[in-house]
Order: C-alpha cells, then sequence, then structure tokens
C-alpha cells in the first residue's frame, strides 16, 4: 500500500471531524482531539485485533503530524469561510473509501482470509467516524437510516477488491478499483437516496 494513501486517508479524516465539530461549542482542543480520533481511531482498532506492534501512528508518528495540520488548517479556515454542507460527506466518503481498502489490504498481507479482510476493512473504514460521533454526542452516521450506504459501500468495494487480488494476477489497479467501488457507491447512494430497508415489526 502506497504511504501516501493513508495519510491522505488520516488527512481528509481529520479534517471531517473539524467540520463536524460545527455547533459544537468545542474549543481547538477539543476539535484537536476530536481530529485526531477520527484519524487513527479506525487503523487503531485494526491493529488491535490483527495483534500488530507497535500500532501504525506510533511506528510513524507522521500520521499524527498529518492529522493535527489538516485539523488546525481546517479550523482556522472555518473560520473566515463557511464551507458547504455537503463538504462534510464527501470528505468522508474519500476517508471511507481510502481506509476501508487500505484495512482491507492491510488483513490480507497478514494472511488473514478474505471475509476477515473484508470486516477489518469496514472496521477501519468506519470506526474512526463513529468514535468521532460518539464524542460529539450523535447516533453515529453508520446506524442511521437515512445515511446512504455507509458500510454498505465498504463492504461491496473490499469485496470487489479481495475477488479481485484472489482470482487475478496480482496489480496495482485492484486497490483503486475497490476505492471507486466504495467512492461510487457513497456519492451515488447520496445522490440517488439508496439505502437498505429499515427495520420494521408489524406493529410498526
Amino acid at each position: 500500500m502506497p504511504a501516501w494513501i493513508e495519510f491522505f486517508a488520516v488527512s481528509v479524516c481529520a479534517i471531517t471531524a473539524v467540520l463536524a465539530a460545527e455547533g459544537k461549542r468545542m474549543d481547538l482542543f477539543g476539535v484537536v482531539v476530536l481530529a485526531l480520533v477520527t484519524a487513527v481511531g479506525g487503523g487503531t482498532i485494526r491493529d488491535l485485533c490483527l495483534g500488530v506492534r507497535p500500532l501504525f501512528w506510533i511506528a510513524e508518528p507522521l500520521h499524527v503530524w498529518t492529522a493535527l495540520i489538516a485539523a488546525l488548517v481546517t479550523f482556522v479556515l472555518v473560520r473566515f469561510t463557511h464551507p458547504p454542507h455537503k463538504l462534510l460527506a464527501i470528505a468522508d466518503a474519500f476517508g471511507l473509501a481510502l481506509f476501508g481498502i487500505a484495512g482491507t489490504e492491510k488483513a490480507l498481507a497478514l494472511g488473514t482470509p478474505g471475509i476477515v479482510a473484508i470486516l477489518l476493512g469496514i472496521v477501519t473504514g468506519v470506526a474512526g467516524g463513529i468514535l468521532r460521533d460518539v464524542l460529539r454526542q450523535e447516533i453515529p452516521w453508520v446506524f442511521k437510516a437515512d445515511v446512504n450506504l455507509y458500510a454498505t459501500a465498504v463492504f461491496v468495494g473490499a469485496l470487489v477488491f479481495v475477488l479481485l487480488r484472489q482470482n487475478l494476477p496480482a496489480s496495482e489497479s485492484h486497490r483503486y478499483i475497490g476505492m471507486a467501488v466504495i467512492l461510487g457507491l457513497r456519492l451515488a447512494a447520496m445522490r440517488w437516496k439508496l439505502r437498505l430497508p429499515t427495520y420494521r415489526t408489524r406493529a410498526g
């Protein structure tokens, strides 16, 4: 996995955390903590599940610096301009795609079965956002019925990536196809309101 992908994912997720702090009356320290948790939370849980030591951001502290710089720059910029409301969802979709495949690929590289790698890809993609939303006292996006194809998009993209990796000659294009599937599904779901059935009983 090229290093730029994980660094880009870390910065994008830090940016989403700052944008998500709007209206929560957080100071700079709170926003930075939110950004760090969002940026490294999913990868931390993935590494703990895989028994990887040290954790990826401890082994390469530049991940932490990347998240900090992205958060601080965004914190300053939003004081002078109001970003479009959809920017948070679009930025989050990019982070979802990048981290989803990064987590899947790392799990495969460490010898896990395909289905386990897919699940760890989902964890890597969505866990940081879950922690972000819990800290800002919101129901996590992944559990909301009105948030369209969130973890499902990661599952489909990670599945495509695993199938390509296991059945075709090795190629770097596989990871980018997987990322494109996740990003395309998420953006399409946002555009056309695609979603899974909502849990209902006969009683309503």
